[in-house]
């Protein structure tokens, strides 16, 4: 497949806005990670409740994906990621013009922020409808990879914060919010494809299929791992290295960055060799260097392995989003919400657990090697399942399994 095949096939529109609409989504999601370092000094707040305060929006966001999966398949995408977007301006005008006064404030801003993080269940399965299944692993990878907004957010928020102090960041996040429902609202199109009205019952046949759990449970690793370290590592580089706030976010901006961009990447070669083999590769990949990670106490080694984890972690998001459309490509709006349930769930334990790491031993260690773990399990589900998937649904898959 040619990226010109893109323009040929499907609406591009569509697929710009879904990423437009998904990166800006995410630069909200995280947006607590971003100023967590200067939000934690006016607070006061300990390692545990950095930690959970980083880690609420994820799981909101987790809780949240369930709902808009199930009304994407009932309302439309755009409409529900139009109404998303109205709850997400309306909680980030709340938080710029009443502020975050305690611990308990910043939870439940961050479970409405949660609201953004489900924008994966609307703009995934709204671009990936307009194209054919041997294009799903780049086309869903490129309206993945806004993720990229967390990079945005640690970029930036942290320098608003120093200058006008962070709750005014609220307040600037609103330009992009509303020139990305602009944008979204006029261009952005469902494809005309007939689709059945989903209920909350489906949700429960789809879990009664073993191949559902063992997508949930890949995607808690690889996007779980991306998104908590990517909400957690402003909070480590300030913690562990002593970095001002604006320097960690630069380095967390980095780390982020890699793994932002390897996902289009990892679903096209997922395309090209097949999401199977390559997610063996790279859950084995992310498992050894978060070890080594564990292990180390440098800064520059330590950012060299947390480049290489977000990388791994990245592309394999783009493998599994190869995969999912091959074999439920007529429950793609339920098993988007369910998937992405599985990764918030992931990110949020992640996240959380570095900090109850760093508040109970010291040290974010035992966090790394307990999630370096679930990636060796991964690796190992992967292998009892591999011939199976490729010898059933695989076998008239239109795609590299």
């Amino acid at each position: 497949m040619k990226l010109s095949d893109l323009k040929s096939s499907g609406h591009w529109p569509t697929l710009l806005t879904a990423f437009l609409y998904f990166d800006f989504s995410f630069m909200v999601w995280t947006l607590l990670g971003a100023l967590g370092p200067q939000i934690a000094e006016t607070l006061k707040l300990d390692a545990g409740q950095k930690g959970m305060m980083v880690a609420v929006p994820i799981l909101g966001g987790a809780i949240l994906r369930l709902a808009l999966g199930l009304l994407v398949d009932r309302i439309g995408a755009k409409t529900t990621g139009i109404l998303a977007q109205l709850f997400v301006i309306a909680a980030l005008a709340a938080g710029w013009i009443f502020g975050l006064r305690d611990f308990h404030a910043t939870l439940a801003f961050g479970f409405a922020l949660g609201v953004a993080g489900a924008s994966f269940a609307v703009a995934l399965p709204q671009a990936g409808r307009w194209y054919p299944p041997n294009m799903q692993g780049v086309v869903l990878g490129l309206a993945g990879a806004g993720n990229v907004g967390v990079v945005l957010d640690s970029l930036i928020a942290p320098r608003l914060a120093a200058a006008y102090g962070w709750q005014a960041v609220f307040g600037f996040a609103l330009i992009p919010a509303f020139i990305t429902f602009a944008v979204y609202a006029i261009f952005s199109k469902d494809a005309d494809v007939t689709i059945v009205k989903k209920k909350l019952s489906d949700y429960v046949r789809l879990l009664k299929e073993k191949d559902a759990h063992w997508f949930c449970f890949y995607y808690t690793v690889s996007f779980g791992g991306f998104v908590g370290l990517a909400s957690y590592y402003a909070l480590y580089y300030r913690s562990e290295f002593g970095l001002s706030p604006i320097k960690a976010g630069d380095f967390a901006a980095a780390c982020t960055f890699v793994g932002a961009l390897a996902r289009p990447i990892g679903g096209a070669i997922s395309d090209r060799i097949g999401g199977i083999r390559s997610m063996l590769v790279l859950y084995a990949t992310a498992c050894v260097l978060l070890l080594v990670a564990a292990g180390v106490h440098s800064f520059w080694l330590n950012t060299a392995l947390f480049l290489g984890v977000s990388a791994a972690l990245g592309m394999c998001n783009g493998s599994i989003f190869q995969l999912l459309p091959q074999r439920f490509a007529k429950d793609m709006g339920i098993m988007t919400g369910l998937v992405g349930c599985g990764g918030g769930l992931g990110g949020f334990y992640l996240a959380s657990s570095l900090g109850i790491a760093k508040q109970s031993f010291g040290s974010c260690s035992p966090g790394f090697i307990a999630f370096a773990v679930l990636c060796l399990v991964a690796v190992s589900g992967l292998s009892l399942v591999k011939t199976r998937w490729r010898t059933t649904w695989g076998a008239s898959a239109n795609a590299r399994i």
